[in-house]
C-alpha cells in the first residue's frame, strides 16, 4: 500500500434517472420491480453517474489538461441505490508519474469502483490502465450462448454522425437530458454551464465526464450487434478517455464501434466495445470510450 497523499472529495447521493430506460424492447436493470425480479433491493444507479465525483479533484491534480486529455478507467464493485451516499478517492501519484490509483467507496466503507485515472506523457502516449491491464489478463470464454454471433474486430453498421444539446432526450436508453442531468449532478463546473463557460478557456460549455458515456451509447442501436436475447445486463467496466477535448454540447461528432474482447464469468457473458468519437471534419479521435456489456445468464431463456 503506498503511503502517498490521499485527496477526498465530499459524501455525495447521486441520482437514479435510468427507472424509464428500456433496450431490447424490455425494461432494464435499473427498473424496481425488474430489479427486484433478480434478487437487487431497488434498481440501481447507473455506474457513470459517479465518475463526475473525481472530476474536481483531477482538475485539483492536473488542472485544465485532465478535461483535454484525461483517462478515467474503472471496474464497478458494489451497486448504488438512491439514498446512498458516496465518496471518491485520488491517490497522489508518484513523482515524475502520470497515472495514479482512484476509487469510491459508500458512507459505510463499501467499496463501490476502483481503477486509474492518467494523462498522456510529453509524447502523447498513456500509461497501460486499470482497464487495459484487466484485458491483458482476460482468457478466452468457452461455449457463448448470447453472443454466440459476435467476434472480436466486429465493426458496428453504422459509423453515424452524433450530438448533445442541453435540451435533447438522449433516447430510450437515456430517457433525459442534459440539463436534467445538471439539475442533479453530484459535481459542477463553470465549464458546464452555458452562463458561465464563456469564461473558461473553450469559451463553450462542455459535455461533463459522465455524460459521454451516453453520448457513445445514443444511437448504438445502428451498430446492430447480433446479440440473442431478451437477456438483461449491466455495465461492469468503464473507461472515457479524452484525447482532444474536452467534447462540447451542441457540436457535431462521428461515432465507430467495434468489438474490443468478449469474455465470460460464472453469471454473465460480456462483450466490450470501443467507441471511437472523432471530428467528422478532419478525422481526428475526440475521445474513446471502452466499456463492458456483461449480459446476465440467468435472464436469458436460451
Amino acid at each position: 500500500m503506498s503511503d502517498n497523499e490521499i485527496l477526498a472529495g465530499e459524501l455525495r447521493e447521486p441520482k437514479q434517472m435510468l427507472a424509464e430506460q428500456e433496450y431490447s424492447g424490455h425494461l432494464s436493470i435499473h427498473d424496481d420491480e425488474m430489479a427486484a425480479k433478480l434478487g437487487f433491493q431497488a434498481g440501481p444507479i447507473e455506474g457513470p453517474t459517479h465518475f463526475s465525483q473525481f472530476v474536481p479533484l483531477l482538475v485539483e491534480l492536473w488542472g485544465n489538461q485532465w478535461l483535454e486529455q484525461g483517462c478515467l478507467s474503472s471496474h464497478f464493485l458494489n451497486m448504488c441505490f438512491e439514498g446512498d451516499q458516496v465518496r471518491p478517492f485520488v491517490e497522489m501519484p508518484d513523482a515524475g508519474k502520470n497515472i495514479t490509483r482512484i476509487w469510491a467507496e459508500k458512507a459505510d466503507g463499501t467499496p463501490v469502483l476502483a481503477g486509474t485515472a492518467s494523462i498522456p506523457d510529453t509524447n502523447g502516449v498513456y500509461p497501460e490502465s486499470e482497464l487495459d491491464a484487466r484485458v491483458a489478463r482476460l482468457t478466452s470464454p468457452g461455449p457463448l450462448k448470447i453472443l454466440k454471433n459476435l467476434t472480436v474486430g466486429m465493426r458496428g453498421k453504422v459509423a453515424d454522425t452524433i450530438r448533445m444539446d442541453f435540451e435533447q432526450n438522449m433516447g430510450k436508453l437515456y430517457p433525459f437530458s442534459l440539463k436534467q442531468k445538471l439539475d442533479v449532478i453530484t459535481e459542477t463546473l463553470p465549464a458546464y454551464d452555458p452562463a458561465t463557460a464563456a469564461d473558461t478557456t473553450w469559451t463553450r460549455a462542455i459535455i461533463p465526464l459522465e455524460m459521454i458515456s451516453v453520448l457513445a451509447e445514443y444511437s448504438s442501436d445502428q451498430a446492430a450487434w447480433p446479440v440473442n436475447g431478451p437477456a438483461v445486463g449491466l455495465f461492469a467496466d468503464l473507461e472515457i478517455k479524452v484525447t482532444d477535448g474536452p467534447l462540447l454540447v451542441g457540436e457535431d461528432y462521428m461515432i465507430e464501434r467495434e468489438i474490443a474482447c468478449i469474455s465470460e464469468s460464472r453469471r454473465t457473458e460480456s462483450y466490450w466495445v470501443r467507441s471511437t468519437i472523432k471530428d467528422p471534419s478532419t478525422g481526428k479521435v475526440k475521445a474513446e470510450v471502452l466499456l463492458n456489456h456483461a449480459s446476465l445468464k440467468d435472464t436469458y431463456a436460451g
